[in-house]
């Protein structure tokens, strides 16, 4: 697992990808994808630790599929579906984190998003999940709880712009190279996470949980220097 945080040279992440989703962070529904990047400093793999939230921020988990790409794709077409498939490695499970009120006092002010989803371990990952463990990625159904009560739990059947469309637009902008991570979008149901609480994520497939997808983790506040500020 540690290998993949090695070897992500960046983690792109799909904005606004479930209609509901959009809704009830009242944004506005893209007419294409839309991404951002997060640093593959802020991967957590399994087992490494707690989720650390840095004082003065309003904690938001977003659970999403996470797609690990396994070579190098430029301009792919976005009706490819095979080779947009068969350009990804395996899969994952990822938890993308965001400093809520950092985010929204940098969308007022116009401002980049980079520090409101990059600090260090902002992004739990689970364990690779091989590609046969997920015959069809757009029919899988992502789950997460907060201390054992669920708050997210969608298909990814719900996806406003499928994985050929995201890596295609993805593609036409930065080259996509083997060992990235691309992490497809959020279903409904995102909200706050405080200190002490745990996280737990995962997914199904026909109904049944993918071990490897399992991902647990603890939140706990972060000493250090940071602390938000109005900018």
């Amino acid at each position: 697992m540690a290998s993949i945080k090695a070897n992500a040279r960046k983690v792109i992440c799909i904005g606004r990808n479930y209609a509901d989703h959009v809704k009830e962070l009242n944004n506005v529904r893209p007419k294409q994808p839309f991404f951002f990047l997060k640093p593959p400093s802020s991967i957590l793999p399994p087992n490494s630790g707690p989720v650390l939230r840095p004082k003065g921020v309003n904690l938001h988990y977003e659970v999403e599929l996470a797609l690990i790409m396994g070579k190098q794709v430029r301009d792919l077409d976005a009706e490819d579906e095979k080779g947009a498939l068969d350009a990804i490695h395996g899969y994952a499970i990822g938890i993308d984190l965001t400093a809520r009120n950092v985010q929204d006092e940098a969308k007022k002010k116009g401002l980049p998003w980079s520090i409101a989803k990059g600090f260090d371990t902002f992004l739990p990952l689970s364990n690779f999940i091989p590609k046969s463990r997920v015959p069809d990625p757009h029919n899988v159904e992502l789950y997460l709880s907060v201390n054992g009560e669920m708050r997210q739990n969608d298909s990814t059947a719900l996806m406003l712009f499928r994985i050929p469309r995201q890596l295609s637009d993805i593609s036409s902008v930065m080259g996509l190279e083997r060992g990235d991570v691309v992490l497809t979008g959020t279903p409904k149901g995102v909200g706050e996470v405080k200190t002490g609480e745990v996280l737990r994520a995962g997914v199904r497939v026909q109904g049944r949980e993918v071990e490897e997808g399992r991902v647990e983790v603890e939140v706990r506040d972060r000493e250090g220097r940071y602390a938000f500020m109005e900018t």
